[in-house]
């Protein structure tokens, strides 16, 4: 297999228009379409009081928010991709990964400005202990990363570094082009979401919670590559199709969701998008097991760290699966029928 063969989209026939608004939607069967173990941290209880004082010590958030924050379960989301972590490193995870629930949500909305959360917060990367502000963004950077700095390796750092700035530049792309009104098609938007999702540093963090340094060759290698894209893609599918109500409800620009880019592209209903975004998942599930069969080899010891890395994206693929369904975020019930949520004010990420 060609790892940089571009995604071949699903043939559904589901294409039928309907005449009124639809009332609920059936989601795929996505679990079980996911075939890799389901390992949860052991210090997840340890992990949740730590991330509720973080919350509240760090990030600042206190009265209703935090309430709303602690529902969001970053947390959880660390313990069931990070399954092998050690308490100190889940700990790094889970701030990391409420960090970027939080900044996420006040850059989507406006509420700071994405060009100064950059600046800010690269800085605080570049020098966690020395760099001196009072931008809560940027304390919240300097908090978890100089925690980071004290176990990863140089090449991991700077991939987090860089990985991030791809994340900020995504973001103020897609804020900049939802306020000029301009509108993705379906490819326009994968490639978008693949830097918006802000899992690239997550993937970092695979290396992190493992103390493993890829040698650069491994990382840029096309293989790895492929597997990571594949990896980014189904997580970030999976989240839009999880996050489609809420989004829809909240008045969300539908382009950057890849269901209403779907029906508007294919010409399907709602039902139909999502049964074509389930089968782009088993999809980027193949591509993955299809591209980690040709891993080249670069020697026992890189091999075994490889390994590791490649067992991360796995974790991350139904780790991050399970959490959409268990946290309360998303609200799937068990015959994963959902009913279509109330068209509301525009407030609120996914």
């Amino acid at each position: 297999m060609n790892p940089t063969t571009p995604i071949m989209f699903a043939t559904v026939t589901h294409t039928t228009t309907p005449e009124s608004e639809p009332s609920q939607f059936i989601l795929p069967d996505l679990i079980n379409d996911c075939h890799y173990p389901f390992q949860q941290n052991p210090h997840c209880d340890a992990a949740c009081r730590a991330s509720v004082r973080w919350l509240m010590d760090v990030a600042q958030i206190v009265g209703p928010e935090i309430r709303e924050y602690i529902d969001v379960d970053a947390n959880g989301l660390a313990v069931a991709c990070y399954p092998d972590a050690d308490a100190f490193h889940l700990q790094v995870c889970s701030d990391f990964l409420n960090w970027l629930f939080i900044t996420d949500d006040l850059m989507e909305s406006g509420v700071v400005d994405v060009q100064e959360v950059h600046e800010s917060c690269v800085s605080a990367f570049r020098d966690p202990i020395n760099f001196d502000t009072e931008r809560l963004d940027a304390k919240m950077c300097k908090s978890y990363f100089s925690r980071f700095k004290e176990t990863a390796g140089p090449g991991c750092t700077e991939r987090f570094i860089y990985t991030s700035e791809l994340y900020f530049a995504a973001v103020a792309k897609q804020v900049d082009d939802r306020a000029k009104g301009h509108v993705y098609d379906l490819e326009s938007c994968i490639a978008l979401r693949r830097d918006t999702g802000g899992l690239k540093p997550c993937f970092n963090l695979i290396e992190f919670v493992a103390r493993i340094d890829l040698p650069d060759e491994v990382v840029s290698h096309p293989v790895v590559k492929a597997l990571e894209e594949a990896t980014n893609d189904h997580v970030c599918w999976h989240n839009d199709m999880l996050s489609y109500n809420k989004e829809q409800s909240c008045g969300h620009a539908p382009w950057e969701n890849i269901v209403p880019a779907i029906m508007h592209e294919r010409g399907l209903d709602l039902q139909g998008a999502m049964d074509y975004a389930g089968q782009m998942c088993k999809d980027a599930i193949q591509r993955f097991d299809s591209n980690r069969a040709i891993l080249p080899s670069w020697g026992e010891e890189v091999d075994r760290q490889v390994a590791v890395y490649i067992k991360g994206l796995q974790h991350w693929m139904i780790g991050s699966l399970r959490w959409h369904f268990d946290c309360a975020r998303y609200a799937v019930p068990p015959d994963r029928i959902i009913k279509l949520l109330p068209k509301r004010p525009y407030k609120c990420g996914a």
